[in-house]
């Protein structure tokens, strides 16, 4: 089973660059995006139904602002959109699908990066997420984590980690925070397949730092320990270039 995750940074604008034909040329199984800044009737449903997939949505009330949606062409046993916290809610961020197998979880994690408001924010979800994919694990087993997480986790995945130290994505304590989750029992997909690799999945506009391949990894499919066995494998596909970041697939065995 294969599934890919991407921050299209506007469906609207990537389906201009490609994504389409670049879904219809892998086939997933099950495609999640982070930033589609779109309501669901402006994400094309008509093509994507032409693909054989059924959608989710979960949109912010802010018009082209953030939102999430999950494409699959397996339909859910039941959907949760949000995560029972008003306030990011309302920004889009979260879609749980209850496979059967297992439960795939769709979120894109604030960013800090426009300031010291943003920031505490951003910690404040992740103490959230902490808490409340304790609970998700409680009545799943199997659980498919994926999603823009906006933190580079190691040196390894970040181009500058000593001049990035005290910017937001890099921060001790967002690592500390990255630390204690995967200590929690979850596994970081890409690194356990590419313990070596230095691949990056967003490059800044600016400076032509993709050109130079100047960038983070901060888009991750974490899976529970559980499903560890049946990884197959899992990467960034860089030379997709209809976003500011790479789309990442996990391929599983069922």
């Amino acid at each position: 089973m294969k599934i890919i995750s991407f921050n299209c940074n506007g469906i609207r604008a990537s389906l201009k660059k490609g994504l389409y034909e670049f879904i219809q040329n892998e086939n997933p199984d099950i495609f999640c995006l982070q930033e589609t800044k779109a309501k669901p009737d402006q994400t094309s449903p008509e093509i994507w139904e032409g693909l054989g997939y059924q959608a989710f949505h979960h949109t912010a009330e802010k018009a082209g602002y953030s939102s999430v949606a999950i494409f699959t062409k397996k339909s859910p046993k039941n959907s949760k959109i949000g995560i029972d916290f008003p306030f990011f809610d309302a920004e889009g961020r979260s879609i749980g699908l209850d496979m059967g197998d297992f439960y795939l979880w769709n979120v894109y994690f604030p960013s800090g990066t426009s300031g010291d408001i943003r920031q505490t924010r951003k910690m404040e979800f992740l103490e959230y997420i902490e808490s409340y994919s304790q609970k998700l694990r409680k009545k799943h087993k199997n659980i498919i984590l994926c999603g823009d997480v906006n933190i580079a986790h190691t040196p390894m995945d970040i181009h500058n980690p000593k001049g990035n130290a005290k910017n937001s994505g890099f921060l001790p304590e967002e690592r500390e925070w990255l630390d204690k989750f995967l200590d929690m029992g979850w596994v970081d997909t890409y690194r356990k397949i590419n313990p070596n690799s230095q691949e990056y999945s967003w490059w800044s506009y600016r400076f032509n730092a993709r050109g130079q391949n100047k960038g983070w990894r901060i888009d991750y499919f974490f899976v529970t320990k559980s499903l560890e066995s049946k990884l197959k494998t899992a990467g960034i596909m860089g030379d997709f270039h209809a976003s500011d970041h790479a789309p990442i697939f996990l391929e599983i065995k069922k």
